[in-house]
Formats: C-alpha cells, sequence, structure tokens
C-alpha cells in the first residue's frame, strides 16, 4: 500500500499541525509526519530538525527557520507563537515540527494555547522522543525487568536556563533507579553533585548520547562520579542526552548499532541469565 492510498488527513488552509520529527533519523517519521510534509505551505522547524527532513516538503513550501539554541541568538517563544498565528489567519496549512516529540520538552503545549486563544484550529502530531528513540539508537533500554519498573525524563535547564529548582533532587537520587536528562551538559556538574548528594553511588553507570540517530552517533559511556570530567575531557557538544542508571550496562548486549561496525556484543551484561534459567 503506497501512502496516497492510506486514509491521512488533509491539511487544509488556516489550519496549524503541531508535529515531531523524532530524534533526527528521517526514518523515524511518522505517517502523519511525513503526509503533514508533503502538504503543507508553511514549515516553521526547530534547530534539531535535519536537512533529510527538510527535502521531503513540496516545492512550493516556504521554509521558516525558529529553532532555539542555548546561549545563541533565538527567536523568543511568544514570537514564534504568535507567527503560526498569523500564517494561519493568511490562509496558510502551517506546519510547525519540532525534534522529538512536540509535547515532551518541547513547548508545543505553550504554542497550542496560543492557538486555541487565537481561535485557530490545529491538530497534534505525536514524534518519538529522543528520550525513547535516542537511548534505543545508543542500546540502552529505558526499562528492563532486571534492573528498573521505573524512569524519570526530565530536563537539564529551566526556562531561565538554570539547573531547575522545582525538581526535588533528593527524592529523585532516592526514588528513581533510572533518570534520562535532556540538554544537561552544560549543568552537568551541578546535577551530578546533587545526585551524589542524594545518595546515588559514584560507581553507579552513566551514558551521553550526542547526536543520537544520526550517522555521527556518539556514545560515552563513564560513571555518575567521573561524568562531568569525562565529558570535559571528551570535548561532547549538544544536542546530546544522558542517561543514569543500571540499564546503560545493557549496552554491552544492545548496541545494535556497533554491531553493524563490527562490535562483538556480550550476551549476558548483567549476569542474569543463570538465574532466568533456575526460575
Amino acid at each position: 500500500m503506497k501512502l496516497d492510498q492510506l486514509s491521512l488527513p488533509t491539511f487544509e488552509p488556516g489550519w496549524v499541525w503541531l508535529a515531531g520529527a523524532g530524534p533526527g533519523d528521517p526514518g523515524l517519521l511518522t505517517l502523519h509526519a511525513l503526509n503533514a510534509l508533503q502538504q503543507a505551505d508553511v514549515l516553521v522547524y526547530d534547530a534539531l530538525v535535519g536537512d533529510d527532513i527538510l527535502k521531503l516538503v513540496s516545492e512550493n513550501c516556504l521554509l521558516e527557520y525558529a529553532g532555539k539554541r542555548g546561549g545563541r541568538p533565538s527567536p523568543k517563544q511568544p514570537d514564534i507563537s504568535n507567527r503560526l498565528v498569523q500564517l494561519a489567519r493568511e490562509g496558510k496549512k502551517v506546519l510547525r515540527l519540532k525534534g522529538g516529540d512536540p509535547l515532551v520538552f518541547g513547548r508545543g503545549g505553550e504554542e497550542a494555547l496560543t492557538l486555541v486563544e487565537a481561535g485557530i484550529p490545529f491538530r497534534i502530531i505525536p514524534g518519538i522522543s529522543a528520550g525513547v528513540g535516542g537511548l534505543a539508537y545508543a542500546g540502552i533500554p529505558s526499562t528492563h525487568r532486571d534492573t528498573n519498573h521505573a524512569v524519570t525524563f526530565l530536563t537539564g535547564h529551566s526556562a531561565s536556563g538554570n539547573v531547575p529548582d522545582s525538581i526535588d533532587w533528593p527524592s529523585l537520587a532516592k526514588g528513581s533507579p533510572v533518570i534520562v536528562i535532556y540538554m544537561a551538559l552544560k549543568h552537568l556538574p551541578m546535577i551530578q553533585q546533587r545526585l551524589l548528594d542524594g545518595g546515588r553511588s559514584k560507581d553507579e553507570p552513566v551514558a551521553i548520547i550526542r547526536n543520537a540517530t544520526l550517522d555521527d552517533q556518539e556514545v560515552l559511556e563513564t560513571t555518575l562520579g567521573a561524568c562531568a570530567e569525562d565529558v570535559a575531557k571528551s570535548g561532547i557538544k549538544p544536542p546530546a542526552m544522558i542517561v543514569i542508571g543500571e540499564v546503560v550496562r545493557l549496552r554491552a548486549a544492545l548496541d545494535w548499532v556497533g554491531a553493524l561496525s563490527g562490535r562483538i556484543l556480550t550476551a549476558d551484561p548483567l549476569g542474569t541469565r543463570n538465574q532466568d534459567l533456575a526460575v
């Protein structure tokens, strides 16, 4: 069955579709997102939307960059939201495309609220969040029955650019077996110290995943006690995800991307196989 044979929605003039582009690999786009790219009159896109995805728009689509990157001059969020309203009122089919999922640390909810206030009809198209898809491409599951039955996703900086004070760091350190942190490299030393102060072990495994799902993906494996120093030595720059917890050890078995380049995978990195056979 071809894309045009599916019952996908028609993009009507005056509508805004808020869509997630996934963590980077164009193959991780949803069919709804691809359908939107091929119908849109205007694409308002973020910094983490790659060129290969931008090439999927129709030849008459206008591209408008609205990316925000830490430490660089960036559009203000109210200006972006108001621009979406303006374009929709001009009768355009407006696609707002964000890296990952628009409602997971993507501020899509804020933009949608502006559209509601302005009376603009909209659709939300979920995407694969980097905190899930990026980990999968690094060979790290967010949950595994032998390590954790819960996972916490959080952002490494607040709207002001500082480490979020609204997070109960001591409770997080004690209560979450796996922590996945978005946009945290800048504040990694402070986050590291707060987790150690909260009782996390300095020997706990940590992975830093840069450019997740892309051809130049990098994964640094370290420990909580050494992560800030190791990141500084490595020269890894954003965008990157940080994963803290025993699930990182599973990468020795599940690094399927590394296996494509010849890495030999370990069958039982947690030493639980014999335990399973005994059950």
